[in-house]
């Protein structure tokens, strides 16, 4: 049996990492497959390296563009490499034009599909995440959902139940592996002056809030009171995105918020795992909180991880007045919440099952 393990962003490298893990533990061949949908594969190169994980065989160096065009360009360019270097199975993570062509490009050539991180919904049909992840669902045939709220949205679906498997999130499998490997490089908190749980983190990068005067104020406006309340500085790790867009706007970086250059994935769970409180717009962050047992603030409308607010270790802020109130009430919460996405065996899990229908399907 042979994967090709498709991915374009350093997010997908995070939560295939496990996977890519897994293979080599198992002897499984496989191969990368980039599509430089984020960065380049040269820029994109250290990063493998400080996750200690082989280099990608294939990269098409796609770069960024408009949604129709960016897509078209990769599903041109996986097609080709999987007429050229047939896989038995290929494996995508989560909800991005990556996935979006890599899934189209394998089903076009009745290729097998694993969804990696499956049946997430926000139910917002305006964020393209959404519209790629139902696509990659209805056409795959391994549906590794996270939990049983996933499996429930993939059977209102009509997606068959024999697709569907429960293995938790890849993302967990991450965090304990990667935060152990985080531990014996450089300490970020020292770098930067800070303190264990003497601090705020936050992250802002989606479109629908940077990209937005009116939003992109409400948070700001929201760290300003935090920080008259609480005291505490706002670490800020700003995507370039984000600081354009606060000068474009004309909006003040308020008092206690600290704006320093994007952080390496590496130090940033390191970052994480200090914070006494995490405000973002990142759904993958969301899950690192919850997991690293750190309370979350989602500075968003909605979250297609419900199971973070289930469970007590995640509030939806919003981008306005809610801001300060939620905080208030995650700084008052314990932190005794149970992780709902699985105890790290999710990559084991998945590959089990990939497995078991190849060998199936051989008699």
């Amino acid at each position: 049996m042979k994967l090709a393990i498709i991915l374009g962003t350093r997010p997908e490298i995070i939560k295939m990492s496990p996977i890519i893990r897994e293979c080599e533990k198992q002897g499984i061949e496989y191969y990368i497959l980039h599509t430089g949908q984020h960065y380049s594969y040269e820029m994109d190169k250290i990063f493998f390296e400080q996750l200690k994980l082989p280099q990608a065989k294939y990269n098409l160096d796609v770069g960024s563009g408009p949604q129709g065009k960016q897509t078209a360009k990769m599903l041109s360019g996986i097609e080709e490499i999987l007429v050229k270097d047939r896989p038995d199975v290929v494996l995508v993570q989560g909800d991005t034009n990556t996935v979006l062509a890599g899934a189209l490009a394998a089903s076009k050539l009745h290729i097998k599909i694993g969804h990696v991180e499956a049946g997430l919904r926000s139910f917002d049909r305006t964020m393209p995440e959404e519209t790629n992840r139902i696509i990659a669902d209805h056409i795959s045939d391994y549906l590794f959902a996270p939990t049983e709220t996933s499996r429930k949205y993939l059977l209102n679906e009509g997606i068959p139940e024999e697709k569907i498997f429960i293995t938790g999130n890849t993302i967990v499998d991450a965090a304990y592996q990667n935060l152990e490997i985080s531990r014996s490089g450089a300490d970020v908190l020292e770098k930067l002056g800070l303190k264990e749980k003497e601090y705020f983190a936050a992250t802002a990068h989606r479109a629908e809030n940077v990209d937005s005067k009116e939003r992109l104020g409400g948070i700001l406006s929201g760290f300003s009171q935090i920080y008259r309340e609480f005291g505490l500085p706002i670490i800020f790790p700003a995507h370039p995105r984000t600081v354009k867009m606060i000068g474009e706007f004309d909006l003040k970086v308020p008092e206690g918020t600290r704006l320093i250059e994007p952080l390496g994935y590496l130090e940033f769970l390191q970052l994480e795992s200090g914070a006494r409180l995490i405000l973002t717009d990142s759904g993958g962050v969301q899950e690192e909180a919850c997991i690293l047992k750190v309370p979350c603030m989602t500075l968003r409308d909605n979250t297609e991880r419900p199971e973070t607010v289930e469970v007590g270790a995640n509030l939806i802020a919003g981008c306005g007045e809610k801001i300060i109130k939620c905080a208030r009430k995650m700084i008052e919460s314990g932190c005794d919440w149970e992780n709902p996405y699985g105890n790290g065996n999710a990559a084991e899990l998945a590959l089990q099952n990939i497995i078991i229908g190849y060998n199936i399907a051989q008699y």
